[in-house]
């Protein structure tokens, strides 16, 4: 599909996908998020190892677009934030482990996004806030995923104050992996790709996938489920040849990959 909000470009086996309307600082207006779903997806189904997340310009992201909201009907305004959390679910959904590259600020529903990212990495220059706490309409929405990030009291504050956070103390709190100097960012970023993504495509996508479906599971519930998962993963050829390797004492070989699936 034609783009016009949005870069996507693939380097070997990883693909960046790139905010690029700087002028709007990279607010996530209802057609923004349009095409980053269809993004994701069409790389969900694509044989990418990994993706990295990036913005151009001055600003990470500033969250939604209040355009979007201003004078709209009820009906108009819930198709904003369900079209946000299709487009976070499915960053969440693909099978590649999705990488947040954060060179500045991210705000309210921008912050969410690198919330939803799999990993982050942060320039210096970054900071993160949920600014709605200041202002007239809380961050509702963006809450959801940075609570489940940090801690309660820490997203509450964040939440609460409005107050952005530095990239150092976002590393301190938990939100993001690393924060380097911003002239290493793209550094920091390639490595940490390279190393998520070594090894079977298809482990990594059902490590993602399980990850997500036990971490809010009671204990007894997400071994239940992580039982029966690797049991089953135990089967795959990838891991039937991970196996014979190690007994072998040689390099493994793996062949599969899982697109994400159309359901």
């Amino acid at each position: 599909m034609e783009r016009k909000y949005i870069d996507v470009r693939r380097d070997g086996d990883i693909t960046t996908v790139t905010l690029d309307r700087p002028e709007k600082r990279n607010a996530l207006a209802l057609e923004v998020m349009k095409e980053l779903t269809d993004a994701f997806v069409e790389v969900g189904k694509s044989d990418a190892l990994g993706v990295v997340l990036a913005a151009n310009g001055p600003v990470f992201s500033a969250g939604h677009n209040f355009g979007d909201m201003h004078g709209a009907s009820l009906d108009q305004t819930r198709e904003v934030f369900e079209g946000c959390t299709e487009m976070m679910d499915m960053v969440q959904q693909i099978p590649q482990p999705v990488i947040a590259r954060v060179h500045a600020l991210a705000t309210a529903a921008g912050c969410q996004l690198v919330a939803t990212c799999d990993l982050a990495v942060a320039a210096e220059s970054a900071a993160f806030a949920l600014p709605g706490g200041k202002g007239g309409l809380f961050c509702h929405t963006p809450l959801v995923a940075v609570a489940r990030n940090l801690g309660r009291k820490r997203a509450f504050e964040l939440a609460l104050t409005g107050d952005p956070i530095d990239a150092r103390t976002a590393l301190d709190w938990g939100f993001v992996n690393r924060v380097v100097p911003d002239d290493d960012l793209d550094e920091a970023v390639a490595d940490l790709a390279r190393r998520v993504t070594r090894g079977s495509a298809m482990s990594k996508a059902l490590g993602k996938r399980g990850f997500y479906a036990q971490i809010d599971m009671s204990q007894p519930k997400a071994y239940e489920y992580a039982v029966e998962l690797m049991a089953t993963a135990a089967m795959t050829d990838d891991a039937q040849e991970g196996i014979a390797a190690f007994l072998e004492k040689r390099r493994p070989e793996f062949t599969q990959h899982a697109p994400l699936d159309d359901d």
